[in-house]
Parts: structure tokens; C-alpha cells; sequence
């Protein structure tokens, strides 16, 4: 029995030897790729190349726009939250060149009386039915909006300033039409930031997407404007010239600006804007009472759900990316599809480091069980795991900052704790979007999976709790 608990050892300090090695090292290359991105923000921020703006917003809630603005919201299954939100958004903009174009399906009938019921007398809004059966993929019903903007825009004898994009479930601040309407006056496309709302009922899985995009949107997307790269659309909170759209369009003869078939049209359109030579702006911007002008959403709070959209996003943009964008661009573009373009990746070397945690231990039992000394790394392993143990302090210290400033402190505290959460469904979406890949590559079509949405809490109070 000794001989064959040793030779077990033997056999797991193998495995253990090559995952640390395989995972350290791979650790390391992504932990040297984020403190690039870290300090290029601090130097940006030292040298005040780059700062978040502040101005009375107060005055741009009711500043009447410069032409008109056409909002797509595309909605499928949508009956518990497509009412609140016309409503919400009507509340908000109430500036009167206002459009907003809602895309319905005919099989859909739940979401488009629900969206009737909203508008009431309302003339800003156009509902739109897709005349197919959905759900088809999300260009598709962007693209039936664009044509009848194109519609509106020949028979009414005017045409649309911008295009904005949002969806069925976003809470909009009151003050960001204005602000768009004045920045795309001199940019083809231009972003605000997107703030998931954190969930009392679900403080570990819905809550998990605020420390993502506080850090997304207040550092890598900052660094990338200032890199003068391809800006990624988020697909809310984001605004097109009539001129770039046309453009886009005309890409796609007979379909729309929207790519048919991509998982995530709306990166994609994104980073198309710069290919065409367009001029792409990410724009923080606070107000007075220095709560930040975004897009506020409340995400998935089920395990499923949350896997499931951060699938569709990893199979669009590390993997349809690869295929429909290539690696077109300079040095700075080509790091930033390479970041793009990791999540699969990310997500195998992420279970090798759990793994190899699994096997520590089981070796470690079977060491106690047997009298016999456990697997111990090499010296220059052991740095290896120090590098990566510093990274790790390192990255949960920004993780808390980012976090913190937007969500207060104790989110930010919870954002460190719920490292292991996002790692394991970050795992879990690698895996489903890697499988999903593998099917297309056999003939079978792209599936939008859509996320389901649950009715929206009272916006108010939601907005009152987003105060650290």
C-alpha cells in the first residue's frame, strides 16, 4: 500500500510540475499585459492627458438637440422590462427631435402590446415589426430599424443627426442625449460608459459584472481612446454619425450598417468606424453631484444566464473576431485585438491554475495519510508563484479602487471576494463558446441566445442606491 500511495505522489507531482508551469508562466505573460495596460493609464492620468470631465448637466438635460437622434432598441421577449423603459427613457429625453425606433417580431405579440402600452400618445416613437418570425440574430432586427429610419427620413423629407444604440432593459441618464448630440458633432462614433447596478439579491452573481466594467470603462477603454485604436461599441450608451452608418451600410448592400450573422455586431461596428477612418471618442463625463453620465443596466443574477451572455460575447469577439476582423492595423491595434481576443484562452489557463489547486491538496492528504513528504516546487518555480501571487495583490488592489469609486467601499470589498466567482464563470463561458465555435465550423448557423430580462426595479431608488 506505501509503494502505491508513493508511486501516486510521484505521478501527481508530474501533473502538478507541468500545470504550474504551463498555468505560472501564462499567468504571468497576462499579469505582465494588465500592469502595461496599468501603467499606462497612471502615466495618462499623471501627465492629465486624460481626465474625467465635469460639467453642469443640469443644463443638458433639457438642451435641444442640433438634429435628430434616432435610438434603435431592438426587443425580443421583452414584456417585463420594454414598458418601463420607453417610459423611463421618454421621462428622461424629453427633447422633441427625438426617435425612438422599437424593433418587435411578429411572433412576439407579448412585447410589442406591452411596448403600445407605454408609449400612449407619444409621437416620438416608432414601433417596428420585424415581418419573420424571431428570434433572429440582433443585427437583423437593428438592420428592419435602420430601414425604416430610412423610410421616415424619405418620406418625411428630413434625415437623422445620429443613431443611437440601447437595449430593452437600460436605464439612461437624463443628461446623455444632450452630451452625445454635442460630441457627435465632431466624431463618427463615440461611447459613454456602461454601470451595471449592484443587486441586493444577488450580491455574488449579478453584482460580479460592476467591478468588470468599472475597470473596463474607467481604465482599458480609456487607454485605448488615448491609443487612438479601434473603439469597441457596447451596444448601449453609444451613439453613430448618420455619415458613418451610411457608410456602414453600404458595406452590406441590401441588409443595413449591422453585420448579419456576427454574435456581437455592435464591437464589430465599433472598430469598423476607425477601418473607415472615422473618428472614434470614449467620453467619461460627471456631473455636479459627481455621479458619472452612463448607461445603467441591471445583468444576469443566475449562473446560467451570467455563462450564457459572457459565452455569446467571448464566441463573438475572440472568435468571430478572429474570423470577420483579422488583425488589420499598427502596433497599439494589434495589442488590443490581441487582449480582445484572449478570453478562451484566459479561461484554459484559469482551470489549469484550479486544478492544480485541486490536485495541492489531494497531494497533501495523501502526504498526511502516508507519512511521506509532498511534491515541493523548484526554486525558480516558487518565484514563479511569488510573480503571480504579487500580480494577484496587485490586481485586486485596482480591482478594489476601480470598484469603490463608483460603488463605494463595500462593494469594492465584495468585488475582491468575488474574484473566485467571476474565474469560475469565466471558465464555464470559455468552455460553452469554444463548443458553440466548433459547431459553426461544421455548417451549423451562429444561435442568439438572448438573455432573458426580469422587470426593473423603481428607477429612482435604483439610481439612489448607485451612490457610494
Amino acid at each position: 500500500m506505501g509503494a502505491d500511495i508513493a508511486i501516486a505522489l510521484e505521478f501527481l507531482a508530474l501533473i502538478q510540475r507541468e500545470l504550474l508551469l504551463f498555468a505560472g508562466v501564462f499567468f504571468l505573460i497576462g499579469s505582465i499585459d494588465e500592469l502595461a495596460v496599468d501603467l499606462a493609464w497612471l502615466w495618462l492620468r499623471v501627465t492629465q492627458r486624460i481626465k474625467t470631465l465635469v460639467i453642469p448637466t443640469a443644463d443638458l438635460r433639457h438642451l435641444e438637440l442640433t438634429g435628430r437622434a434616432a435610438v434603435f432598441i431592438p426587443a425580443w421577449r421583452e414584456t417585463e422590462v420594454i414598458g418601463a423603459t420607453i417610459a423611463h427613457t421618454l421621462a428622461s429625453w424629453r427633447q422633441k427631435d427625438l426617435r425612438l425606433y422599437i424593433g418587435c417580431y411578429r411572433n412576439d405579440p407579448a412585447t410589442l402590446s406591452a411596448a403600445l402600452a407605454a408609449v400612449g400618445r407619444d409621437s416620438r416613437v416608432r414601433l417596428v415589426v420585424v415581418g419573420h418570425d424571431g428570434p433572429t440574430d440582433k443585427a437583423d432586427c437593428l438592420n428592419r430599424l435602420y430601414r425604416a429610419l430610412l423610410d421616415d427620413e424619405r418620406r418625411n423629407g428630413w434625415q437623422a443627426h445620429m443613431v443611437l444604440l440601447h437595449d430593452a432593459e437600460d436605464i439612461v441618464d437624463s443628461a446623455a442625449l444632450g452630451l452625445l448630440d454635442r460630441a457627435i458633432g465632431q466624431n463618427d462614433f463615440v461611447q459613454l460608459p456602461v454601470m451595471p447596478m449592484p443587486q441586493l439579491r444577488s450580491r455574488w452573481i449579478g453584482s460580479h459584472y460592476c467591478e468588470e466594467f468599472a475597470e473596463s470603462h474607467a481604465k482599458a477603454m480609456v487607454v485605448r481612446d488615448a491609443l487612438a485604436t479601434g473603439l469597441p461599441a457596447a451596444g448601449v450608451g453609444c451613439a453613430f454619425s448618420r455619415s458613418i452608418i451610411h457608410q456602414m451600410a453600404a458595406l452590406q448592400p441590401g441588409l443595413g450598417p449591422f453585420a448579419v450573422g456576427s454574435l456581437t455586431e455592435d464591437y464589430e461596428l465599433g472598430l469598423r468606424v476607425t477601418a473607415l477612418g472615422g473618428r472614434s471618442r470614449f467620453l467619461r463625463v460627471r456631473g455636479e453631484d459627481g455621479q458619472l453620465v452612463a448607461t445603467r443596466s441591471y445583468f444576469p443574477r443566475s449562473v446560467e444566464s451570467a455563462v450564457m451572455q459572457k459565452a455569446r460575447w467571448v464566441h463573438g469577439i475572440a472568435l468571430q473576431g478572429w474570423d470577420r476582423l483579422g488583425w488589420s492595423g499598427g502596433l497599439g491595434e494589434f495589442w488590443m485585438r490581441l487582449r480582445d481576443r484572449r478570453g478562451p484562452f484566459s479561461a484554459l489557463v484559469l482551470a489549469c491554475g484550479y486544478l492544480l489547486l485541486v490536485l495541492w491538496a489531494v497531494s497533501m492528504l495523501c502526504a498526511v495519510f502516508s507519512g511521506l513528504q509532498p511534491w515541493h516546487p523548484a526554486p525558480e518555480l516558487q518565484l514563479l508563484l511569488w510573480l503571480n501571487f504579487t500580480s494577484f495583490v496587485w490586481r485586486s488592489i485596482m480591482r478594489f479602487g476601480f470598484t469603490a469609486r463608483e460603488f463605494g467601499v463595500a462593494e469594492g470589498l465584495r468585488a475582491v471576494l468575488r474574484i473566485p466567482v467571476a474565474n469560475v464563470i469565466a471558465i464555464m463561458a470559455g468552455r460553452r463558446a469554444l463548443f458553440a465555435y466548433v459547431r459553426t465550423l461544421f455548417g451549423e448557423a451562429p444561435v442568439w441566445e438572448k438573455t432573458r430580462h426580469e422587470a426593473l426595479p423603481d428607477l429612482h431608488a435604483s439610481q439612489m442606491a448607485m451612490k457610494p
